[in-house]
């Protein structure tokens, strides 16, 4: 049997051991040579992540081509319907079919032109224009939204990662508790409910990292579809070191910088200047379209007096008659505008959508960067004096085992809450940038 003296030393080497007490709120590094390479050669990281979303995400490339053909429109609708080219026979008489027989008679190749009212055309034109406009800031939009959530769940399984290596210690550390709890069983110095109870907080544990690998699997090809990726393809996330989170502007000059970077209104923006070009457009409808042709007759046989007959030149002139206009031209300008009126309304809520949407953003950032701090600089260092404290009273047996235990897998639960917390600040900025639509969000910035 192994002497109390023993069981203590072992328990105080196992808590006190670096490799087991290596889940501090800092990034791992790796352990091995043969890790440290495979990390080189194929870790994913968060500025890699954007750029191959960025550049082979289909869903934007959708978006970048609707915008090329929205931008192929204006020129079309701003340039003159294709003219007219005819031919026709006329006067030919019907019980010969001789174009010799009658003087009226004549083969004849004529060229006509539609012209709209003068100012339709770029009316037209300019309601097309911002049309396209607008579906480039849409692509812009999506951009915004496909990087904050790449890099929201590049966060994601980040913290997993993180949580998973604090649950690999402690599930070794458990599994050394309940050794030596059954050693002190077997030497009479312990209680067989300390090993059971050890045995059970284990367990506990081994639930939590299932689930954990369950969320990692899902966030994991949630990650690789916004790539362009297999969505089974194993991911490796690259070493961050840093954990300092930012300083970040005033609210109110979020909002300001909002009104002019977020793709979202400058997109609507376009919509209320093509609204008022169809306004203007339809207002013109009320004139008339002009149609001119011209047209050459050949005409064939002779004149009387023995003469050829001559050819003959015609010249058509014609324009429309907008004269139902209370229930045409009436009408669509109540439509125009009515939709002119929604296109402001929708501004409107957009901009309210869009302030909401930065106080939410900064609100869960202070939050969690304040959760933060407290978790680093607070709870887990007490955590930490609460455990040395526990095992030194352990020592002279004025604290039973199993307190012990619990306080250690409490310190281990503080420490994932931490990373819990630094992710969620990092996935409020990567919100926070997109609702701003600029990254010019953090404080010092010049921009």
């Amino acid at each position: 049997m192994l002497p109390h003296k023993f069981i203590v030393a072992a328990l105080a080497s196992i808590l006190f051991c670096p490799s087991v007490l290596a889940a501090t709120p800092t990034a791992d590094k790796p352990q091995t040579r043969l890790e440290a390479t495979r990390l080189l050669a194929s870790a994913l990281t968060l500025s890699g992540a954007v750029k191959v979303a960025v550049s082979d995400n289909p869903g934007l490339a959708a978006m970048r081509a609707r915008a090329k053909a929205m931008a192929a429109i204006p020129s079309q609708v701003g340039t003159l319907p294709d003219p007219s080219l005819s031919f026709n026979t006329l006067n030919l008489p019907v019980d010969t079919f001789s174009l010799a027989q009658e003087g009226m008679t004549q083969v004849q190749i004529g060229i006509g032109q539609k012209f709209p009212f003068p100012g339709k055309l770029g009316l037209r034109e300019e309601a097309a224009s911002y049309e396209a406009k607008a579906a480039g800031s849409e692509v812009k939009e999506s951009r915004l939204w496909l990087i904050r959530n790449v890099r929201s769940t590049w966060w994601r399984v980040f913290y997993i990662d993180q949580a998973l290596k604090i649950i690999g210690s402690n599930k070794e550390l458990l599994r050394q508790f309940v050794g030596i709890a059954q050693t002190k069983y077997k030497v009479g110095k312990g209680l067989q409910q300390d090993v059971l109870l050890a045995q059970l907080e284990l367990s506990k544990l081994l639930d939590k990292e299932i689930q954990l690998e369950g969320m990692r699997r899902n966030e994991e090809a949630r990650l690789n579809a916004l790539l362009n990726w297999p969505t089974d393809r194993a991911l490796i996330l690259a070493h961050m070191s840093a954990t300092k989170l930012p300083s970040l502007r005033q609210e109110a000059t979020l909002h300001k910088e909002a009104e002019t970077a977020r793709p979202l209104l400058m997109a609507q923006r376009s919509r209320i200047h093509a609204a008022r070009s169809r306004v203007d457009l339809a207002k013109k409808d009320y004139y008339p379209d002009f149609n001119l042709g011209v047209a050459y007759g050949f005409r064939s046989g002779t004149n009387p007096n023995g003469s050829s007959r001559a050819d003959v030149a015609s010249l058509r002139f014609s324009m429309s008659l907008p004269i139902y206009t209370g229930t045409k031209q009436d009408k669509a300008m109540d439509q125009r505008n009515s939709e002119l009126l929604q296109q402001n309304y929708r501004l409107q809520d957009a901009r309210e959508q869009v302030q909401s949407q930065i106080s939410q953003a900064m609100a869960d950032y202070r939050r969690a960067s304040e959760q933060v701090v407290l978790f680093k600089t607070g709870i887990i260092p007490q955590a930490r004096q609460t455990v040395n404290s526990m095992l030194a009273g352990y020592q002279v047996n004025k604290v039973d085992f199993l307190n012990l235990v619990r306080t250690q897998i409490t310190l281990y639960n503080y420490e994932i809450q931490y990373w819990l917390s630094f992710s969620t600040a990092q996935q409020a900025l990567a919100t926070l940038e997109s609702v701003v639509g600029t990254d010019a969000i953090y404080a010092g910035d010049n921009s």
